[in-house]
């Protein structure tokens, strides 16, 4: 994991600014009194150093440490991350830690901004659903020591503890049992192939079809459905083709959800099976592939604990277990 080394601190910007700590704590905190170029000369050495001002510092006493742990997550409203957060808080608190949550409601450029807020607070370790191409901006922070984990999706260039669902695998049962209930026209409902989980999603929808012997029919594919409204649309588009398919796979919680919607609105026998468990799927008699988002959260606390005590250690990428779980006409058809 290469060296951890000390993070830079007030007086190492004062030294290369050639000016006095004063000065550069005036200068990054934006008062007026600093003339322009020695400000300039000041936010030039705390960029080179990555010096990060500490936002709890009136919390901390000298020598001690944050006992805050900070999660950033997608969307606030989907209930996939509350259980997943729920499983991270329940082993933080064992530990006498505080869990921070903040969400970036997949946006990638929010993204950037809620972590540099997270890491500018001196948390203890960083728990991070990634949704940016490209996490480079992070590989200083672990090499400073600060523990960062990827949860459900890994980073982009960069390297970190991770812990993910098997993605694939899930999928790929999932469309069997879609194939088993007697369907071969298989539509796929979800996001974009750029995000990990969907794409890991489609490759198990494809292997799937492959080893049945079909032929995927590109027109059956549908990537820009990853909420609820948005699959509500390509399901409505998927059954106006003149031959619609017997059958969706939907790539998460809220596809499944909208493709639900449409198939109620169009009175069509369509046949569903979806990524995710959630509340009221056994009550709508909604096929899923099931994990255990709560066991994510706390496998993700344990490995951030796990590199707290021993930040040179192999890095740990963990794949968790998902279940197919038969419901409605998809168990009735077996």
């Amino acid at each position: 994991m290469g060296s951890v080394t000390g993070r830079a601190t007030l007086a190492d910007v004062a030294r290369l600014a050639e000016v006095s700590t004063k000065t550069v704590s005036r200068a990054l905190s934006g008062a007026p009194n600093v003339d322009p170029a020695t400000r300039t000369r000041v936010q030039r050495a705390a960029h080179t150093l990555r010096f990060r001002p500490n936002a709890l510092a009136r919390e901390l006493r000298s020598g001690g440490v944050t006992t805050t742990v900070g999660f950033v997550i997608g969307d606030l409203t989907n209930p996939f991350y509350g259980l997943v957060a729920a499983g991270v808080e329940r082993a933080l608190s064992r530990q006498g830690l505080t869990l921070m949550l903040a969400a970036t409601e997949d946006d990638a450029a929010a993204e950037a901004r809620v972590v540099v807020a997270m890491l500018e607070r001196r948390i203890r370790a960083l728990l991070l659903v990634p949704i940016a191409d490209d996490h480079g901006y992070l590989e200083g922070e672990r090499q400073f020591g600060t523990p960062i984990v990827a949860v459900d999706r890994p980073l982009s260039n960069a390297t970190s503890d991770s812990v993910v669902f098997d993605n694939r695998t899930g999928a790929h049962d999932g469309v069997v049992a879609l194939l088993a209930a007697g369907h071969r026209r298989i539509a796929f409902v979800g996001s974009s192939e750029s995000l990990y989980t969907h794409r890991e999603r489609l490759a198990g929808y494809r292997d799937a079809l492959a080893a049945a012997g079909l032929h995927e029919d590109p027109a059956l594919l549908r990537t820009d459905g990853p909420d609820i409204a948005s699959a509500e649309r390509a399901t409505e588009d998927l059954l106006r083709m003149a031959d619609p398919p017997t059958a969706v796979f939907a790539g998460n919680n809220r596809a499944a959800v909208g493709v639900l919607r449409a198939r109620r609105a169009a009175g069509a026998d369509l046949g569903l099976l979806g990524f995710d468990d959630f509340e009221l799927a056994e009550t709508l008699g909604l096929s899923v592939v099931a994990h255990e988002p709560e066991q994510m959260g706390a496998m993700a606390a344990e490995l951030a604990l796990r590199r707290m005590a021993d930040p040179m250690g192999v890095v740990e990428q963990l794949v968790l277990p998902t279940r197919v779980v038969l419901r409605g006409s998809e168990r009735s058809m077996r």
